[in-house]
C-alpha cells in the first residue's frame, strides 16, 4: 500500500534526534512520509530549525513563539520574527507561523500576555499572508473569538485538535484544518474518539508532534515521522474510512494549505 504523507508537525530540530535524524528521515520517507514541518518555538530555536530544513530535502519550516516558553520571550523578539519573515519571504521551505497559540492547562502561564503574544502572531500572520499552526489547549473558546477577530486569509491548524465537535465546527467555518496524531489512537480518549468519527476528511491533516505525543502503539518511546503510518491506519478505524482514504485526504489538504504542488511519484 503505497500512503503518500505530510507530517504537519514536528519538532526534529530537538535534541532527541541528534543521534539519528537522517535515519529517522529516510526511514519516514521510504513508508511514504514525503514532507515533513519542523516548527520553531522561541527565538532561539529559529536558526537551528532554519539551518536544519535547508539542509534536508523535503522539511519546511515554521516559526514562531509559542506559549508555553512565555518567560524566555522578550518584546524584540516579535520585531526579529517579522524581520526573519520578511528576509525568507517567498522561500519554498518557509511555510507558516508558529508554532505560538493558548495554553491554559499549565496554571503559572499568565493569561493576558499569553494573548499579547497570541494576537500580535496573528496579525504577523495575517501581515506576511501566511498559515497559523496553533497550540491551543484548554483555551479554545478564547482561541476561536481571538480567530474570529483577526480572519486569517489563509487560516493554518489547530494542532493537536482535542475539542468538542461544537469546536471543531468553528475552526472549521474559519477555514482551520484540525491536526490530528497521536492521542486519539489512545482507546481511553473516548471523547475525542466520538469527535473524529463525526470530522469531514476535508477537515483534517496528520501530524505527531515528534518527539511527543507517542501513539498507543508505541508507549513511552519517541514518537517520530516514522509512526505516522501507524498513527494514519488507527485514525481511519475511528473515523471509519480506509488507511488510504484517510491519507489521500490529509495529504491533498496539506498541499492545499500551504501551497504546495505535488512531489513527482
Amino acid at each position: 500500500m503505497n500512503l503518500r504523507l505530510v507530517d504537519t508537525h514536528t519538532h526534529l530540530d530537538f535534541p532527541e534526534f541528534a543521534a539519528d535524524r537522517s535515519a529517522v528521515l529516510a526511514n519516514a520517507r521510504a513508508q511514504g512520509v514525503e514532507r515533513v514541518v519542523v516548527l520553531g518555538v522561541h527565538q532561539a530555536n529559529w536558526q537551528r530549525t532554519w539551518d536544519l530544513v535547508c539542509q534536508t530535502p523535503g522539511l519546511y519550516a515554521a516559526l514562531g513563539l509559542h506559549p508555553v516558553y512565555l518567560e524566555q520571550h522578550q518584546p524584540e523578539h516579535l520585531a526579529q520574527l517579522r524581520e526573519w519573515l520578511q528576509r525568507l519571504h517567498g522561500h519554498a521551505q518557509l511555510c507558516a507561523v508558529g508554532e505560538f497559540g493558548l495554553d491554559y492547562y499549565i496554571p503559572s502561564l499568565d493569561r493576558e500576555r499569553q494573548q499579547h503574544w497570541f494576537e500580535a502572531q496573528l496579525q504577523i500572520a495575517a501581515d506576511f499572508n501566511l498559515p497559523a499552526l496553533l497550540h491551543v489547549r484548554r483555551s479554545h473558546a478564547q482561541v476561536i473569538a481571538s480567530l474570529k477577530r483577526y480572519r486569517l486569509p489563509r487560516a493554518g491548524v489547530i494542532h493537536a485538535f482535542a475539542g468538542s465537535y461544537e469546536e471543531a465546527k468553528e475552526y472549521l467555518k474559519l477555514g482551520f484544518k484540525l491536526g490530528l496524531g497521536g492521542a486519539a489512537t489512545w482507546p481511553q480518549a473516548l471523547k475525542l474518539r466520538r469527535v473524529l468519527a463525526q470530522l469531514p476528511l476535508e477537515g483534517v491533516v496528520l501530524e505527531t508532534d515528534a518527539p511527543d505525543m507517542a501513539p498507543a502503539m508505541f508507549p513511552g518511546i519517541r514518537n517520530s515521522p516514522e509512526h505516522l503510518p501507524a498513527i494514519a491506519d488507527e485514525l481511519a478505524l475511528v473515523m471509519g474510512v480506509d488507511t488510504p482514504t484517510l491519507a489521500a485526504a490529509s495529504y491533498r489538504n496539506s498541499l492545499e494549505l500551504f501551497g504546495w504542488a505535488p512531489l513527482e511519484e
